[in-house]
This record gives structure tokens, C-alpha cells and sequence, in this order.
């Protein structure tokens, strides 16, 4: 008989008994190539709709965006700038408010016409720049815009606001109004800072500061009145020429002196030199002999009190009766001894201290001497340099004065000088007709309804009211208000929002139906934008007067543009996104050149309106520099672009990358710091996946089990996250983010992985499927997973939303940023419960040192090999044997004991059980059951039995 059936002898595959973790959720994030679908899916969804329909009627907060400008690529600063906003807004959705984010541009100005002026040459008529650049502008956004979506960045990019937007346009056009009504308006001739590149006047906040070459020349002024500066000085006589001497670095301006200022509390000396008779401070009597390689004498001294109205003649008086003037002695408190030669020679129309010292001593504006055009070039009709630029003339002059002795010294020195912020070019002061917003007490033109306060006391008391992130921000904004001249406001420029105000021919003065007129502009621009006032016959409006006024062509300075964007768009086109009550956003955010800024033009134009600041909150972040701390710059080859980090290693990595940064510094960017970035974010992503693999399986309303009956070291696990979202959260409300992200970290790889995870695994994959003790760690995993989710979706949003959607299946389709941040639930005794497992995990990393040593030593593999006894104290003792047999399990070892000692102790030996083929458990009851001769009791239990019990691990 043949039988042909043989008994089943192949070993069974215990491996396939183990509840092995499982998710879609993929190790390697693959942004480059997953992102952009992610931006797509969003848009598709219409997820930023979803948020404001989740927030409908919750408390709102308010982050007003601060326009960039519509002009080239974004560069890295925009990324981050953008990034941090968004961080925060998704933050404050999280936290319950209706956060909407409303992102804006910046479209008139400067650097627009510029770029149509290159394109299309200069001289193009008003219309034709205006509608040049209105479409340049709308390109400009249109390409911004799609990377600043690429970056992750939620908002209502299908209805953004654009400064160039009609309603808008009129809408600065009646704040222009009001800040008439409030009185703050006026008209004047005064010196501001002029950019010959510009061709047009500057505001404080367009100044930077770098050093520039000068020439610093000594100028002597012949006295006109010998005798009476000798009575001043108590002497008879002269007997010799006697002069006064200047020391400027500016000597372009001395065509225009018209006047000398001389501190009146200085003493002065007149001293006797082989060229003549000087008077300069008497402080400065040697250093001044010694520039001009002269000995000399001090014949006499007297106040500067004593000097005041005398007359001296122009240096170049002699030389060319253009210039046979004379320059009388006004007293001024700005004159000093610190340097030069304690005169100041004072060209009013150059300077605003000159300028002020000669309108108080009654020079009419009609005789201020202004021979400097726009274009930096003298007048042709100046004598001796008409038609020089100024830069050039500056040596030519020199000449003059050497050639008519009047020159005692010529040097070049480096000093700090203001610039253009955009042309990186010297300016200067110029006077000019302008119209200006007053800072401190005075009448502005049609005030109706004046304010009570100065525009500056108002701003001041505005400051104090802010909160500023960080804090140093408050003093450097305040010292700006507090030393601020008038705000200049008007530009010569055709790209802007217009002053549409007609002045009479004669008197200078702006038509009595001015306001009315700013109303009826304010009507056509939001019809018709600001080509509507340009293309405007004047006859249209004034009949018969037009004859007798001049259209105004000046446009509103740029920052004008951006500081009254909280009126139209927060009270506005966008007022469903702001608060019910006032003007106010709950915070601004810039980088920190931005406190001369748009921070500076919107607290003046909110205080001149409301008399409060248009924000509560001000954060300033830092510039992007590389690793070195270096500027950014072609030239150096160090620049990053946001474009190539999202294409090579993922937008999420610059989001990370911002997160992780402290912005209150600059902030340091480089293939090396990108590349830590990256193994941060894969310690995350990793830690991420196993929560996710290790819950595939549970249905939280059918599997989750309730607080009392959860493992102590899960309960201990929920307790230690509920501590650390408090902090996290505490860290959201201060906008910080770097210690989230840092903590978040520590959190993976200690508490996480280098702890509970750890722990867990055993439980997890060993137990049975739908046993307490694999439900119990289920449970904690779930929620540690809705906690952590929540937390890292502000800065790693792509992350986060592609493991909710494999997260919460359920709801297919809701993003991650409807939720609200993970309630935890709350144990009566979660600080006992903190301090109890505190204390376990440091004795664990004794044991895990002293297994390491061991490993090192080649006596066992791994720590389940190894037995452990303990010796510790007495209160340790109660702490580990309220384990019971977990205490193993914490530990990760095959069997641990434990004994009172004075110290900890910690021996290690190799156990010399049989080890378990499916738990890898050294246990001595492997193959107490003949079946299944392998496996430890367990492991039996576990799967043929009732199985194993667990209390706390």
C-alpha cells in the first residue's frame, strides 16, 4: 500500500502572528514631487473657504499683511516673511479663531516706473506710464503669487488686496481728506531728501546710512564789518583782513550761503595768523591751526551772543559779482564746538536746520537761493558752475576758493551719509514746495475737525499701548517718532495715487473747495482709477477759474499707499475678515527695517485718523544672511532661492527650516543648515509613520479605552504630551516658533523614541490584537497622534495634511487646519504621575549606559539578552517594585531585579535562557508547551491562550 501523504513538517511563520505596524504613509516624504499636488488639491477643494466656514461666528484674529511690492521674483526674505505669517495664522485657526489671511501688493511707486522707463525709454506721456504700469504690476503679482502658493501658504489668493485696486486708490484718496479735516495737512517750502535718481523728494523712512568719501575743505569768510568785530571782541582795531571760518563736507552748497551760525554760548577767539585775522571757536584753536598748517596767536575772545547779526562777505564775492552778497551771524544752538571750527555756514535751501534758522530770522521763501535742479545739476544761470553736477562740481569749487584765497584747507574723509533705499546713491536735502503731514502742534489747511493731541504725542502714546515682539522693537520705533521731522508726502513722480488739488498761479494757495474736490476725485478714481484724475480737463471742474490754477500733478508718497491699507481693506474691501470694533489688526509683521517703515506710516495715519495705532502688535523678524552671517548677494554667490530649495528638497523644508530659526536675529541660510533641516525633519516624518502604523487598526469609538483603564505608562504618556502642548501652545500665543520646533524634536527622539515608543513595541506588535493591554496603547497612540498632528501643522503643513488624510479617513476631504488643537484628558493625579515615571526613565538610562558597556564589551547583543540587578534607595525601591514584573518591560530586558543599596547600582549579565522565536524575549518557559516548542509562555498565551496580563507597561 502507497500512501502518499506526508505529515505537514514546515516550521510555522511566527512573524506572521505579530501585529506588525502597517500604514500607506510613506517613509520617504518625496515633497518635490508631492507638493505641488497638494497646492492643487487645497485649491480644488477650496480648502481656505472650508477654514472660514469651520470659524463661521468664532472670535476673530487679525493679521494684516504687509504689502510686498509687485516687483520681480520673490527672493528668500519674501519665503520666509510669508512662511512666518502664515505659521501664525494657522496657528491662531488652531487654537478656535477665524484667522483669514488676506495677502496684499504694494503696485504704485518708484521701482514699477523704473522698470518702464528701462522697457520703454523716458519721456513717455502720464497716460501712457500709468497704464504701462498697471499692467506691469498685475503681471508681477500674478507670478508672485503662484510661488507663494507653492510654499504652502493658505489665503484668499483668488481676491487679494492690490494698493492699485480702484476702491483702493480712493480710499487713500479720502484718507488724504480726513487727515485735511484732522488739521495735520499743509502745504511749505522746506528741505527734504531729494534722490537725483528718483527725481523726486524722499521720506525718512527711504533713508539708509552708508559711509561715503567726501571732501572736507576749511572756507574763509571776509569780514564786511572789521570794526564792529573788533568792538565785539573789546579791540580798538584790526589790523589786519579779518575772517570767519567754515568747515563743510559739502562745499557744493556754497554757492548758496546766505547766512553763518554761531552758538551763542560758545566763547570765540580771533586769532592772528601770517594770513590774516580767523575767527573760530575757541575750543578748537589748535586743532584748526594745525589743519591749516598755520601759527597763530589768540589776540581776543567774547560769547557768541556777542557776534550776532555781524556780516561777512561770500568767499567767491570778489571773484564774480554773482556772488557779492554778504552772510550775516544768526545765533543757533546746532553750532558746536565738537568739530570743524564751530561756524556753520548755512545754505537754507540744503539743509533743515539751515533752513529754519533763516525763515525764525525773517528770510522770505521767495529769497531762499535754490540753484540745485532736480536732476542734481547747478542752474545754467549760477555764475562760475552753472550746469555742473553737483558731485562733480565739489572739486571745481575747491579750485575757486583756492584761486581766491579764501581755501585754507581740502581734505577727503569717510563719514556716514544718508542714501537712497532704493538706488543705494547719495542724497541730499533740497528745498521744494511740498505738502507735508504735521508731527507737532500747528495749523494745517482746512481743518474741520482738529484734533486735540499733536500727531507725534498721539503716536507716542500709541507706542506704549503696543505690544512689541520682540521687545526691543518698542524703544527703536519710539526714538523714531520722538526725533521725526514732518512727513514730506507728496512725490513728483506719474505712477501713484494723486494729491488732486489745484493751487492758484498767484498765491501758491490750494482752491477754497479743496475738501470738495478731494471727494469728487475720490468718486471718479474708484471708477476709473487714478488715470481718471490725470486724464481730468481742470475746466471741468473750475469753469472759468481754471485759467488761474495749476493742476496738481504730485503724487502721494508710497508709504502713504501701504500705511492706509488697514482703512480700506480691514474697514473696507475685506471687512468681513476684521474686527467688528475699529481700525485695529491684531498684529503687523515685517522684517525689522520695517519700524521706518510701513510700521512707521501706519501708526501716523492711523493715530491722525483714530488717534490709536492700527495694530496691537508689532513682530519684526530679521534678514535672511548665509551661514557665515553674510549678506545675501549675487556678487558673493551665496544667495538662495526659495524656488530651487522647493524644487530640489521641498517647500516643507523651508518651512521648516523658517520654524526652526530664532527670527528676532537674522536668519542663517545654507546647504548645511538646509541639509540639518532635513534630518529634522526625517526624525519627525519617521516618528510620524510609526504612530500612524500602529494605530491602522483602531476604530477609536469601538477600540478606545477609558482613562482609569489605561497602562500606567500610557496614562504617564498622555500626561507628558498634555505638559508639553501646554508649553507648545504658551509658545504659539508669543508667536515663537523656534522652541516648538526644537521641543517637538526632543520630543520624538527622547520621550517618543527614546522612550514610550521604545517601550511600546513590545506590547504593541507581541499582545493580542484586541487585548487590553495592545487597545490600551492604541488609545495613547491615537491621541498622541491628533496632538502632534495639530502641532507641527502651522510650519509643516504639507506633512501634516498628508498624514490626517491618512489619519482620520473618516472625514476624507476636511483638512487638518478645521480642527482645533487636541483636547488631552485630564488625570487626578497626572503631576504624580509626571513625577513618578520621571524618576523610572533616569534610572532606565543608568541601566541603558550600563547594558551599552556591556554590548561594547561583546557579552551580549541585545539589551532583551541581558539580566539586570538593581540596587537603589528606599524611595526608588517602593518607585520600582510598583512595576511588579513591567518593571522588565520598561527596561527592555529579559528579567531585572531589584534590592535596597545606598546608591544606585546597576550589574548586567547575559541571560542564559532560551530566547523566545517570536517575542526575542531570554525566557526559561520557551517550550513549555510541546506544540509549540519555540515560543515562549507568553507568546502561548497570547495567541493560543487568554493572554498576558499588563498593569503598568
Amino acid at each position: 500500500m502507497n500512501d502518499t501523504t506526508k505529515p505537514d513538517t514546515a516550521a510555522p511563520d511566527y512573524r506572521a502572528t505579530l501585529n506588525l505596524p502597517d500604514t500607506p504613509f510613506p517613509m520617504r516624504g518625496d515633497l518635490p514631487k508631492r507638493e505641488p499636488g497638494w497646492v492643487k488639491q487645497w485649491e480644488e477643494q477650496g480648502i481656505y473657504k472650508q477654514l472660514r466656514d469651520a470659524r463661521c461666528g468664532a472670535p476673530k484674529f487679525v493679521l494684516h499683511d504687509g504689502p510686498p511690492y509687485a516687483n520681480g521674483q520673490i527672493h528668500i526674505g519674501h519665503a520666509a516673511n510669508k512662511i512666518l505669517k502664515d505659521m501664525i495664522v494657522k496657528a491662531r485657526q488652531l487654537e478656535g479663531f477665524d484667522a483669514a489671511y488676506i495677502p496684499g501688493w504694494d503696485c504704485h511707486g518708484l521701482p514699477i516706473e523704473n522698470q518702464i522707463e528701462k522697457t520703454h525709454g523716458r519721456g513717455l506721456p502720464r497716460d501712457e506710464v500709468q497704464a504701462k504700469s498697471r499692467a506691469y504690476a498685475g503681471e508681477q503679482i500674478d507670478a508672485q503669487r503662484l510661488d507663494f502658493k507653492r510654499l504652502g501658504v493658505l489665503g484668499e489668493w483668488d481676491r487679494p488686496y492690490r494698493t492699485m485696486d480702484f476702491k483702493n486708490e480712493a480710499g487713500e484718496i479720502r484718507v488724504l481728506k480726513r487727515l485735511f479735516e484732522r488739521g495735520f495737512v499743509y502745504r511749505g517750502l522746506k528741505p527734504v531728501y531729494w534722490c537725483f535718481d528718483c527725481g523726486s523728494s524722499l521720506a525718512e523712512f527711504e533713508i539708509e546710512y552708508q559711509d561715503k568719501q567726501s571732501p572736507a575743505v576749511d572756507v574763509a569768510f571776509l569780514s564786511a564789518e572789521p570794526d564792529k568785530l573788533a568792538a565785539a571782541f573789546g579791540l580798538a582795531a584790526l589790523a589786519k583782513e579779518a575772517f570767519t571760518v567754515i568747515w563743510t563736507t559739502t562745499p557744493w552748497t556754497i554757492p548758496a550761503n546766505q547766512a553763518l551760525n554761531l552758538n551763542p554760548e560758545l566763547p570765540y577767539a580771533l586769532v592772528d595768523t601770517p594770513r590774516g585775522i580767523f575767527m573760530v571757536a575757541k575750543a578748537l584753536v589748535e586743532k584748526c591751526l594745525a589743519r591749516w598748517k598755520l601759527e597763530g596767536t589768540v589776540l581776543a575772545t567774547t560769547q557768541g551772543k556777542n557776534l550776532a547779526m555781524l556780516k561777512f562777505k561770500h568767499p567767491l564775492a570778489h571773484v564774480d559779482a554773482g556772488f557779492d552778497r554778504e552772510s550775516p551771524v544768526y545765533l543757533a544752538d546746532y553750532a558746536t564746538a565738537e568739530d570743524g571750527t564751530g561756524v556753520v555756514h548755512s545754505a537754507p535751501a540744503y539743509g533743515l536746520d539751515d533752513f529754519q534758522s533763516c525763515v525764525s530770522h525773517g528770510m522770505a521763501f521767495k529769497d531762499i537761493l535754490n540753484p540745485v535742479q532736480g536732476n542734481g545739476c547747478y542752474e545754467a544761470s549760477l555764475p562760475l558752475f552753472g550746469g555742473l553736477h553737483i558731485w562733480k562740481a565739489n572739486p571745481v569749487i575747491a579750485e575757486a576758493l583756492e584761486n581766491a584765497g579764501r581755501l585754507l584747507s581740502h581734505v577727503k574723509i569717510t563719514h556716514s551719509y544718508p542714501h537712497c533705499w532704493r538706488h543705494k546713491t547719495p542724497v541730499i536735502y533740497r528745498a521744494a514746495a511740498q505738502w507735508f503731514v504735521r508731527m507737532d502742534e500747528g495749523e494745517g489747511l482746512f481743518a474741520l475737525d482738529k484734533a486735540e493731541k499733536s500727531l507725534r504725542q498721539t503716536a507716542l502714546e500709541a507706542i506704549d499701548a503696543t505690544s512689541f515682539y520682540p521687545e526691543n522693537g518698542r524703544a527703536r520705533l519710539r526714538d523714531m517718532i520722538a526725533g521725526r521731522p514732518d512727513w514730506c508726502i507728496s512725490r513728483q513722480r506719474s505712477w501713484g495715487v494723486p494729491l488732486p488739488i489745484f493751487l492758484h498761479k498767484d498765491s501758491g494757495l490750494p482752491h477754497p473747495k479743496t475738501l470738495e474736490f478731494i471727494e469728487r476725485a475720490a468718486e471718479i478714481v474708484e471708477a476709473g482709477g487714478v488715470e481718471a484724475w490725470a486724464k481730468l480737463d481742470a475746466a471741468d471742474w473750475l469753469g472759468a477759474e481754471a485759467a488761474e490754477y495749476s493742476k496738481g500733478s504730485d503724487i502721494l508718497d508710497v508709504w502713504f499707499d501701504s500705511g492706509s491699507t488697514f482703512q480700506h481693506v480691514l474697514k473696507g474691501s475685506h471687512a468681513g475678515a476684521a474686527h467688528d470694533s475699529g481700525p485695529e489688526a491684531d498684529l503687523y509683521l515685517e522684517g525689522h527695517d520695517q519700524h521706518r517703515g510701513w510700521f512707521h506710516s501706519s501708526l501716523l495715519i492711523g493715530c491722525a485718523l483714530y488717534g490709536r495705532a492700527p495694530y496691537k502688535g508689532l513682530l519684526t523678524h530679521g534678514f535672511v544672511v548665509d551661514g557665515q552671517g553674510r549678506k545675501m548677494s549675487k556678487s558673493v554667490g551665496n544667495v538662495v532661492a526659495p524656488q530651487a530649495v522647493s524644487d530640489k528638497m521641498g517647500a516643507e523644508i523651508l518651512r521648516l527650516w523658517t520654524a526652526a530659526t530664532d527670527y528676532s536675529g537674522d536668519l542663517g541660510l545654507d546647504e548645511k543648515i538646509l541639509a540639518r533641516v532635513v534630518d529634522g525633519y526625517r526624525r519627525i516624518r519617521n516618528t510620524l509613520r510609526f504612530l500612524l502604523a500602529n494605530v491602522s487598526d483602531f476604530d477609536a469609538k469601538a477600540d478606545a479605552v477609558p482613562l482609569d483603564q489605561l497602562l500606567e505608562v500610557d496614562r504617564y504618556a498622555l500626561a507628558r504630551a498634555a505638559e508639553l502642548q501646554t508649553e507648545i501652545l504658551a509658545h504659539f500665543q508669543r508667536y515663537e516658533f523656534h522652541p516648538v520646533v526644537a521641543k517637538l524634536q526632543v520630543y520624538c527622539s527622547e520621550d517618543l523614541g527614546g522612550f514610550y515608543l521604545d517601550v511600546l513595541k513590545d506590547r504593541l506588535y507581541t499582545t493580542a490584537p484586541k487585548s487590553l493591554a495592545r487597545r490600551s496603547a492604541q488609545t495613547a497612540l491615537w491621541q498622541l497622534s491628533h496632538a502632534m498632528l495639530r502641532w507641527m501643522a502651522p510650519f509643516l503643513s504639507f506633512t501634516a495634511e498628508e498624514a490626517w488624510q491618512v489619519f482620520d479617513g473618516d472625514h476624507a476631504g476636511r483638512s487638518i487646519f478645521t480642527e482645533t488643537f487636541w483636547k488631552f484628558p485630564q488625570g487626578q493625579s497626572d503631576a504624580d504621575l509626571l513625577a513618578k515615571w520621571s524618576r523610572i526613565r533616569t534610572i532606565r538610562e543608568a541601566v541603558n549606559k550600563a547594558i551599552e558597556e556591556v554590548r561594547a564589551a561583546g557579552q551580549v547583543g541585545s539589551s532583551l539578552q541581558a539580566e539586570v540587578a538593581l540596587g537603589v534607595n528606599a524611595q526608588d525601591l517602593t518607585l520600582l517594585q510598583s512595576l511588579g514584573e513591567d518593571l522588565k518591560f520598561v527596561l527592555i530586558t529579559s528579567a531585572a531585579t531589584i534590592s535596597e543599596a545606598a546608591e544606585l547600582t546597576v550589574t548586567v549579565s547575559p541571560s542564559t535562557a532560551q530566547k523566545c522565536e517570536r517575542c526575542w524575549h531570554y525566557r526559561f518557559d520557551v517550550g513549555s508547551n510541546p506544540a509549540h516548542p519555540t515560543l515562549c509562555g507568553r507568546c502561548d498565551s497570547n495567541l493560543h491562550g487568554s493572554g498576558e496580563a499588563r498593569q503598568f507597561a
